[in-house]
């Protein structure tokens, strides 16, 4: 498979692992928008939001309190931070393998583009 997210974490590229565990790898964007900016990823390869299945609910839902254990790791939690995922490309999304998005340590904006 030819997925940029899939190679990152079976470690075939290089990239600024921050957490990882058996489902999930978390690294830094490589285009930060914000002082904290990390994107997390199921191992597992999944194109978009719409392909998710059932059996991928407790996989979806350890990759949001993935997020919820970073931002505190970062100190973000209590000041608030955003969590973004894009689906297709009329949504934003470049890579087709799932990701989220953590961004904090600035003040958000609404709407967001």
């Amino acid at each position: 498979m030819d997925c940029i997210f899939c190679k990152i974490a079976n470690k075939e590229i290089p990239a600024t692992i921050v957490y990882e565990d058996e489902l999930v790898v978390a690294f830094d964007d490589m285009y930060p928008k914000a002082a904290h900016h990390k994107v997390i990823i199921p191992r597992k390869h999944i194109a978009t939001l719409n392909d998710l299945q059932p059996t991928d609910e407790a996989l979806a839902g350890h990759l949001l309190r993935t997020v919820a254990t970073l931002a505190k790791q970062l100190g973000i939690a209590e000041e608030g931070y955003r969590l973004v995922m894009n689906c297709n490309a009329g949504g934003g999304q470049t890579v087709f393998h799932i990701h989220a998005h953590l961004l904090g340590g600035r003040q958000m904006q609404w709407p967001p583009g």
